[in-house]
């Protein structure tokens, strides 16, 4: 049978602050009129981020009410985009990359060095002291210094080798503060020390 309608969105306790209901009709208003259905991501976040780090079907349904949608779409953005997290994590959540550069470069031993650091079994876990989560995604867009994890949505740490991914996690479980960025001493993506040269080199 063919469903045509939806229910409609019950968002029980859950409402935006009165600083995230702001901000959250400052990013409806970036998008024509009628078009208020664009900014579900950012609301999605903005609930996220208010709810401690994950969202459940409350939170779906607040943000589905906010933006006259039907709570299914919202559930389909939640569900497909990696920065929305529908259950719990660890403290630091680690996203480790495996598309196709941090994959030729060594991502399947940097995940496999994570887990066991965390003391994880599986992708998606979170180890017993409830401070890691270590998650397997898509493309992260730092392909020039693959392999990479981000912590955190927030801190890259790129140029990764096994040894250099654990001592981050170990640096996160003493409570240090770990310098995102490469590991392996060059500032961005620049070319490594021994190869770099310029048009003029090249020129004579």
């Amino acid at each position: 049978m063919k469903v045509t309608s939806y229910r409609k969105p019950d968002s029980g306790g859950f409402a935006f602050t009165a600083e995230n209901e702001a901000q959250a009709d400052a990013y409806i208003a970036r998008y024509p009129e009628g078009r208020q259905a664009s900014a579900v991501l950012w609301l999605l976040y903005l609930a996220q981020d208010q709810n401690g780090g994950s969202i459940g079907q409350e939170q779906i349904d607040y943000v589905a009410a906010y933006l006259g949608m039907a709570p299914i779409r919202v559930h389909e953005v939640a569900s497909f985009f990696t920065m929305i997290n529908e259950r719990a994590l660890g403290r630091h959540h680690i996203q480790v990359c495996r598309t196709t550069s941090c994959w030729l470069r060594g991502s399947d031993e940097i995940g496999k060095a994570c887990l066991e650091e965390a003391g994880i079994e599986t992708f998606g876990g979170t180890s017993g002291d409830g401070l890691f989560t270590v998650s397997e995604v898509e493309c992260l867009g730092a392909c020039a210094n693959a392999p990479m994890f981000q912590v955190n949505d927030r801190d890259y740490h790129e140029d990764l080798t096994p040894e250099t991914a654990r001592a981050v996690i170990r640096a996160l479980r003493e409570g240090g503060t770990v310098e995102s960025g490469s590991k392996s001493g060059r500032v961005s993506s620049e070319p490594p020390a021994d190869s770099r040269r310029t048009l003029l080199a090249d020129a004579g």
